[in-house]
């Protein structure tokens, strides 16, 4: 990805959401945000799309492509493109990109969960990394912020898995673990590109989707902590961001985690309406929890996958 222009191109395009939210964010930051989200995406696009190369020779291609940007660490990166100017300048530690890369190598692996826990470690790998990149990006410069973050992350991505079984099994992909689907009566067939979820797994994937629903009610509760180590206006940007997806959770409620019912998306008036409620509610509590003095040096320290437990 070239520039910001092209950055903001490729988060409207691919999650309004997300652009919405970022709109929030101060200026730099924003355009930051949009660079980190591109290569994110592009990097996903390699993985998940029919291209001109197999999605594992993609993967080595990413991971070469990475380590141009950390020559002899992170301390001497070599700003060779926009999203390598973000990480120099930000100083995204190596660890948070590679780990989304290995989360990606999960999926050209076909990896199969079996357990809750196994899927916490691709959801860290593929959404709480970002979230960790993001506390680079907003200043951020308190390690207690990163677990909230990863908390964050982890809420958002275990939404998407809930939102996304139909359209993940016709892509050959299923994420729900199998004690949870075992739990709600089914071990059936792994899924093959191109087919429809069997109706015989509906009931059983509708238990496991509410299941991991309630589990990222629990992680969504955990990272509003974190809004307190924000700016005031990062601090809107992420509310506003958690309690939109916190709305994609609502909307697969309502329809009873019917996970054969398209695709749930929360409108866009709504959204409008959650940003004012976001930073009504922002500012609501900076009154009663004062934002958490911020040291002078860069954001140290590096979150594992080890460190999640609510």
């Amino acid at each position: 990805m070239s520039g910001g222009l092209d950055a903001r191109a490729s988060i409207e395009r691919h999650s309004k959401s997300f652009a919405l939210a970022s709109r929030l964010l101060p200026p730099r930051a924003g355009r930051d945000a949009a660079l980190v989200y591109a290569w994110c995406r592009t990097a996903d696009d390699a993985i998940d799309e029919d291209g001109p190369e197999p999605p594992a020779a993609a993967l080595e291609r990413l991971r070469a492509e990475l380590a141009v940007h950390y020559v002899e660490g992170p301390a001497r990166l070599a700003p060779a493109s926009d999203f390598g100017e973000v990480l120099r300048r930000t100083h995204i530690p190596w660890r948070y990109p590679a780990e989304l890369l290995a989360g990606m190598e999960m999926d050209v692996s076909g990896r199969v969960y079996e357990t809750i826990d196994d899927l916490l470690v691709y959801c860290y790998r593929v959404a709480s990394t970002v979230g960790l990149m993001m506390c680079h990006v907003m200043g951020v410069s308190d390690p207690a912020a990163l677990r909230y973050a990863a908390h964050l992350g982890l809420g958002m991505q275990l939404t998407n898995i809930c939102r996304d079984v139909s359209e993940d099994w016709r892509r050959g992909r299923l994420y729900l673990p199998a004690e949870l689907l075992a739990r709600h009566g089914w071990r059936g067939e792994r899924p093959q590109r191109g087919a429809a979820l069997p109706a015989a797994a509906l009931a059983a994937c509708r238990g496991a989707a509410r299941e991991l629903s309630a589990l990222a009610d629990r992680y969504y509760a955990s990272s509003d902590a974190g809004l307190d180590y924000l700016s005031l206006r990062s601090a809107v940007a992420v509310n506003a961001a958690r309690r939109i997806y916190s709305a994609i959770a609502g909307e697969l409620a309502r329809r009873d985690w019917d996970v054969a019912a398209g695709r749930a998306v929360v409108s866009a008036r709504r959204k409008l309406w959650l940003c004012a409620v976001a930073t009504v509610s922002t500012l609501a509590r900076r009154l009663w929890v004062p934002r958490k003095r911020f040291s002078a040096v860069a954001l140290d320290g590096v979150l594992h996958e080890g460190d999640l437990a609510l």
